[in-house]
């Protein structure tokens, strides 16, 4: 889904912003319980080496909350328990980046 589309939402349920490497993320965005990759006006992933610029891209998409998304690829043990899901989320708060 395009940013200019997610804006002429009247409320979103949750912007995710996805921790994928060393300070690079992406962002995808929750609307009535489906999951939506956010995409540039290239179509491409939108995706930055900088938090803050992601959300102030986003700052005209009124969100219920934001949050950063990290999914760990190290959460194996040899003969450890069996996981389901080692994600974690933290919420954002509002940086005011007008």
């Amino acid at each position: 889904m395009k940013i200019n589309k997610l804006e002429k939402y009247f409320e979103v349920d949750k912007v995710i912003f996805h921790s994928l490497d060393v300070a690079l993320y992406s962002v995808s965005a929750i609307i009535d319980g489906v999951e939506h990759i956010i995409i540039d006006k290239k179509g491409k992933p939108l995706k930055s080496h900088n938090l803050l610029s992601l959300q102030k891209q986003l700052k005209n998409v009124k969100a219920k909350k934001q949050v950063l998304r990290h999914v760990s690829a190290y959460d194996e043990m040899i003969g450890g328990p069996v996981k389901t899901s080692n994600m974690l989320e933290v919420p954002l708060g509002d940086n005011k980046l007008y």
